[in-house]
């Protein structure tokens, strides 16, 4: 089942809502950021540069999509005056101050709004009693592909190396992984360093970034010392690193469990980066009822599960993939950590839809989603249930 998403930035819009308190007055600036083509992340760190102020002082609720129209909520602790910005593809608006900075725990929930497009005629009769099904029956909370934009499919999870002590891995990985929106040099670049990984002096003559002179530099006078490096990353990244590998684990998780109590009949899949996503197209009352209120917490060295069933599973893979939980609580890697909270397993929207004729692909229909999600959840996941195949 084909389908585009994303063709337009106003095909992906999302508006983030948050009960964050808001005063006359406080240590934390309050700002409604909208972003067009920014992934989060970056657009902070822009923001930081032209605000002369260190990343550290801005906070956010989540990270919201590159590849749409987003609005949502950030702080900015101790900024010396009122501002707002305005530049092509996004816009800083100062809202208010609060006493608190902003975290995904003042997120109440996200509202979108989703074209999907190239719908072939006879595709229609076939989602639209999926959707009615999404709205009755919910879909399954995975984590979405965005999660794993730092797993490398030869190579693996950075967290995972760093895990197990392999530090010479998880630096390798961290850089010489090609991302797609690398461009053509810096894929070269990288594939050269991959190639020539242990000989410093090569790597070193390849450095392009601070990043890349600073560790070739130094393992070319301490060449087994993999940790400094490592220590270097910075905060969010190594927490999108940690974050990655705990989606992952989860995932992997509900998927085993769903194939343990449902029959292969019964089931829908859809491709991912870091492993299929397994939904149910039929499911019993009794089933329905125990996946509607199943959490399931992200691994950690303190995670704790009551669930007999999903105990084993994820004792199973942990053993699978040789790691003993105490091995989450890091020594030597000190920037972020393991936290352990729980996910609910399925989530059940509020979905309104029309389907119209496509203006971009002459000939196909096109599907307008409009749906509110709770914080963390992904609507592209809506959309792989929707489309997923038998």
């Amino acid at each position: 089942m084909t389908y585009k998403i994303k063709v337009k930035p106003e095909d992906f819009i999302v508006k983030e809502i948050s009960s964050i308190p808001l005063k006359e007055e406080g240590p934390y600036n309050v700002f409604i950021l909208k972003k067009i083509g920014w992934n989060t992340f970056d657009l902070l760190k822009k923001i930081a540069r032209k605000l002369k102020i260190p990343l550290d002082n801005i906070s956010y609720g989540g990270k919201k999509d590159r590849h749409g129209i987003t609005e949502q909520f950030i702080t900015i602790k101790n900024l010396p005056r009122k501002i707002d910005l305005k530049e092509d593809h996004f816009e800083l608006k100062h809202v208010g101050f609060s006493d608190q900075p902003m975290t995904p725990l003042l997120i109440d929930y996200n509202v979108f709004k989703l074209t999907v497009r190239a719908i072939s005629e006879k595709m229609i009769d076939l989602i639209i009693p999926r959707i009615e099904k999404v709205k009755t029956q919910g879909f399954i909370n995975y984590f979405d592909d965005q999660r794993f934009g730092s797993y490398d499919p030869d190579q693996g999870f950075i967290a995972e190396k760093i895990v197990k002590g392999h530090y010479n891995g998880a630096l390798k990985i961290y850089l010489t992984h090609i991302y797609p929106e690398d461009k053509k040099l810096a894929k070269e670049r990288k594939r050269k360093i991959f190639e020539n990984w242990g000989n410093w002096s090569i790597c070193l003559s390849l450095a392009k970034t601070k990043f890349e002179k600073f560790t070739f530099t130094y393992l070319k006078e301490h060449p087994k010392d993999y940790i400094l490096p490592l220590q270097k990353i910075p905060k969010e990244e190594m927490s999108m690193f940690f974050a990655a590998y705990q989606s992952f684990i989860w995932n992997e998780t509900v998927r085993r469990l769903i194939k343990r109590l449902l029959p292969p009949e019964n089931l829908l899949y859809h491709k991912g980066i870091a492993g299929k996503y397994i939904f149910f197209d039929e499911i019993d009352d009794k089933n329905f009822e125990y996946f509607k209120n199943l959490e399931i917490p992200l691994a950690s060295s303190k995670t704790e599960i009551s669930d007999t069933v999903v105990k084993e599973i994820y004792n199973e893979i942990l053993s699978e993939r040789q790691i003993r939980p105490a091995q989450f609580n890091l020594k030597k890697i000190r920037q972020s950590f393991f936290k352990s909270v729980l996910r609910v397993v399925l989530v059940i929207p509020k979905i309104q839809y029309k389907i119209e004729d496509d203006e971009v692909y002459q000939g196909k229909k096109k599907l307008i989603l409009g749906f509110i999600l709770p914080r963390g959840s992904y609507a592209t996941m809506v959309i792989k249930r929707i489309f997923a195949k038998k």
